[in-house]
Order: C-alpha cells, then structure tokens, then sequence
C-alpha cells in the first residue's frame, strides 16, 4: 500500500468523483477556540466517501471478475458506494447488512440494484457470511476498509485535503479523520504524508467503541468488547484492519472518543453554521474539533464530514439540541 496507489485511484476516479469543499464559519471557529475547516464528504456521491473506495475497488477488476459480481459487507454507506459503482460498471451486487441498520441506508442500496441480505450484528459473523457467499456465487469480496484498493481510492480524500489546505495558505494542521476500521485514516495519512506532511491526521471514534485509539495507545490491535450501543452506526466496527493498523500506527497521531451527545451537537451546529447535514458517525471528527480540542497544539484542525445518511427521525433529535450548545 503506497501513494502510487493512490494516485492510479485517483486517476480512475477522475470525472466520477465529487471533489468536495472546505468549508468554515467563523461561529465555529470561535467554539472551538481556531481555526476550522470541514471537508464536506456528506456531499459525495450516495452521501459518503465510501463511494471513492466502492469506485476504486469496482475499477480495479478485470473484465471476468465484473461479470460474475462484487459483494461486500456493510452498515450501509459501503453498501452504497459499492452498490453504485457497481451498477455503473454493470456488475451484479450483492450486500451483507446489519438487520438494525438505519433504514434510509438499508432502502438506498436496494435502489442502486443490489441484493441486500440482512444479518444480526450481534450473533451473526459478516466475515463468515461474506466468505461463504463468495466461494458459493464467485462474488469479489470488497471488504469495507481491510482492502488495498478500498484504502487507495479513501486515499484520494487525502490528495484534495492537501491541495485544499496549500490553496487556504495551510502547511501545519491536524486532520481529524472519522475512523471505524481505518480506511479512510490510513488512506489520507498515506496521501498527506507525501503531499502535505505537516499536516497529521488523528482518529475519531464513538466513546466506548475506540479500538484504533486504544490500538494506538497500546501499540498492538485491541478488539470492541460490543459491538452495537452508539448511534454513530457507521464507524462501529470490531478492531482495526491488519492493512490499516500499520499505517495508522506509523503515521498517525493520538485518537479522539467522542460522545454520541457530542456527535448530536457536531450535527446540529453543522447545519447551523454550514448548511450540511451529517451523520452521528460522520460527525464524530466535528465533534472532537468543537469539543475536545484541549488535546490539540496546531492553530487550525480540518475535520472530515464522512457521511450524511442520516434517519430523518435522528436528525430531527440532533436538531432539537438545546440552541446555546448548537
């Protein structure tokens, strides 16, 4: 896994992918005591980055392998990035899905043509389910963040952050990344470290489901005692990836745990001051930008929106925060 990775994803993804802004408001400047910046990956396609790894990973395969389908395993915004970027490369598609995943999430990736099939995340194995209907249907398995070309393509995330930051005079921030498995971080650390490496990115993860902070801190893969219990559904996973661990552990700085109340407020004041909407797991860098920045010594932080599918039920309640918090 290597920036020239990156940079033939990039070239893939050239005039299918969103190329997202920075955004800012001076309102959360002043919350968070510096400068902010949001990367509005809430505005890619199908409302995550995941659609730049779903697009990387579909492009990637040969002619034969397209044919016979792709299949990944997800809690949604995996599911919808590979379920697009599958039907635009007419390969049949299957995905794995948690029962308890949002239902926007679970209704968009049957719009985009996909099989989905339903698991129990508590006593179900999505790696066992994934293998078996791989080696049954001859399916490519394109796992969610444990996949080169999966990282490469997050990694392209990374390349815009750095031209981004160059063009708003930034040579020294830190990049607060939502983290479930580590594709994304892994993905934009690698990119920045060669194209802006004064820029460090840090992990954010929903508060009692921190495993790449304390795989950091411990220095070696610790596993989620649960896994279900936050709202922050999408970046919910068991442990880091064997590819992604490595890279976040060279290159990456301390994590962040946030709470899902912090994750509400992050949302609230997203739309607020930004006119974005975003999901609790999509929030969880905003949130240790706006609320946790104690821990943090550079003047600016540039937090990534990852995703925007959220149930209108949950926004409404992030909404509802009180008004002198959000």
């Amino acid at each position: 896994m290597n920036i020239d990775m990156i940079r033939a994803a990039d070239r893939r993804l050239d005039g299918h992918v969103r190329r997202t802004p920075l955004l800012s408001s001076p309102i959360l400047d002043e919350i968070a005591g510096r400068r902010v910046l949001v990367k509005a990956e809430c505005l890619q396609h199908t409302g995550s980055f995941k659609f730049r790894g779903g697009w990387s990973a579909v492009s990637a395969l040969d002619d034969a392998q397209r044919r016979a389908g792709v299949i990944a395993f997800s809690s949604g915004n995996h599911a919808q990035g590979v379920a697009l970027a599958a039907r635009t490369h007419n390969a049949p598609c299957v995905i794995i899905m948690p029962a308890n995943a949002p239902a926007v999430k679970i209704a968009n990736t049957r719009a985009l043509g996909a099989e989905v099939v339903l698991y129990d995340r508590a006593t179900e194995d999505r790696d066992d389910i994934g293998d078996r209907l791989s080696a049954e249907r001859g399916l490519t398995l394109i796992r969610p963040f444990d996949d080169a070309e999966v990282i490469a393509g997050q990694g392209t995330c990374g390349l815009e952050i750095a031209t981004q930051a160059a063009a708003e005079g930034i040579t020294d921030a830190a990049v607060l990344v939502c983290c479930g498995g580590g594709g994304l971080t892994s993905g934009i650390a690698l990119a920045l470290t060669t194209d802006a490496p004064g820029l460090r990115v840090h992990p954010c993860e929903p508060a009692g489901f921190d495993d790449v902070t304390r795989s950091l801190a411990a220095g070696s893969i610790q596993r989620n005692a649960a896994l279900e219990g936050s709202i922050c559904d999408a970046i919910v996973t068991p442990q880091p990836g064997n590819l992604t661990f490595p890279i976040m552990q060279r290159l990456c700085g301390p994590g962040f745990a946030v709470s899902d109340d912090d994750c509400l407020r992050a949302m609230a004041l997203a739309f607020a001051r930004l006119r974005i909407v975003i999901e609790p797991g999509g929030a969880a860098a905003l949130a240790a930008a706006l609320f946790h920045g104690d821990a943090l010594d550079s003047d600016a932080v540039i937090a990534v929106a990852t995703g925007g599918n959220v149930d209108p039920v949950l926004f409404a309640r992030a909404l509802a925060m009180d008004p002198q918090t959000a």
